[in-house]
């Protein structure tokens, strides 16, 4: 079952399109609040919502006391993932697969580049992180972010960097470890993440760029091995109930030893 869009974003993307199409010409002034709630039939707050999101885009600017309207500048694309992507198991795939892109790159440039504060604050991070052992349920997926954002500072490449930072407040929240993780296999699965994170780790330690690119691959591309294995389980469209069952049968894998990467 496809999920329905949030209604301040169906209000944002009617609004988006008729500024796109003209029929709002740049420095034409918005309907009040009120004129859009009837028109859309939705409420004042879910009109702020849509309203503040195409001022965030540059679509609309505020003339003190007069209202909201069209931008007359013209406004350049940007890259943006939607609020309503990364909830299921394809969007949270495609995910992994645009982070191992960027990040086996910054692991290797973070172990040619990082200084010796950077490298002991990212084992004593590293450290942090793993010996949590949080309860599945009640973790984001993504728990180790802050883990990869600093190898990602550490490589002096800014871009790099901004573009992390700039996905985390959008995907970290969306995803449970409970998902993904059976109970009855927590301490395996965070015994063999442990010793992925000690991989990348050692190898920034010792400069070595090459190693850690190939450590930060193995992570990243287990952890998408295992979520494309859990969405083949569980079914494009199943509910939370059908893919917690299906991470129950799926990790029994994880008491056996972990893959040796080539």
């Amino acid at each position: 079952m496809t999920k329905r869009k949030p209604l301040s974003t169906v209000v944002a993307d009617s609004l988006r399109e008729k500024i796109s199409s003209g029929e709002l010409q740049p420095g034409i002034q918005l309907p009040t609040e009120a004129e859009l709630g009837a028109q859309y039939d939705v409420s004042r707050t879910v009109v702020r919502e849509a309203v503040a999101r195409l001022r965030s885009e540059g679509l609309v600017v505020p003339h003190q006391g007069r209202g909201m309207f069209v931008n007359e500048a013209p406004v350049p694309r940007t890259f943006s993932i939607p609020d309503e992507a990364l909830r299921t198991l394809p969007e949270t795939i495609a995910l992994l697969e645009l982070r191992l892109s960027v990040e086996v790159e910054a692991a290797g440039l973070c172990a040619e580049r990082r200084t010796e504060a950077e490298a002991d604050n990212i084992r004593a991070l590293m450290e942090q992180v793993d010996a949590r052992h949080d309860d599945p349920s009640a973790i984001q997926i993504h728990y180790d972010y802050d883990f990869h954002l600093a190898i990602a500072k550490a490589t002096r490449n800014e871009f790099i960097y901004a573009f992390l930072a700039y996905l985390r407040p959008i995907i970290v929240p969306r995803f449970q470890l409970g998902h993904v993780v059976a109970t009855d296999v927590k301490e395996v699965y965070y015994a063999r993440i442990h010793a992925e994170h000690r991989a990348i780790v050692d190898a920034i330690g010792k400069q070595d760029g090459r190693a850690a690119r190939r450590a930060m691959r193995a992570h990243l591309a287990n952890s998408l091995e295992r979520v494309r294995a859990l969405a083949l389980a569980a079914g494009i469209d199943a509910t939370d109930v059908d893919q917690q069952a299906a991470a129950a049968a799926l990790f029994a894998e994880l008491k056996r030893p972990p893959r040796a990467e080539g």
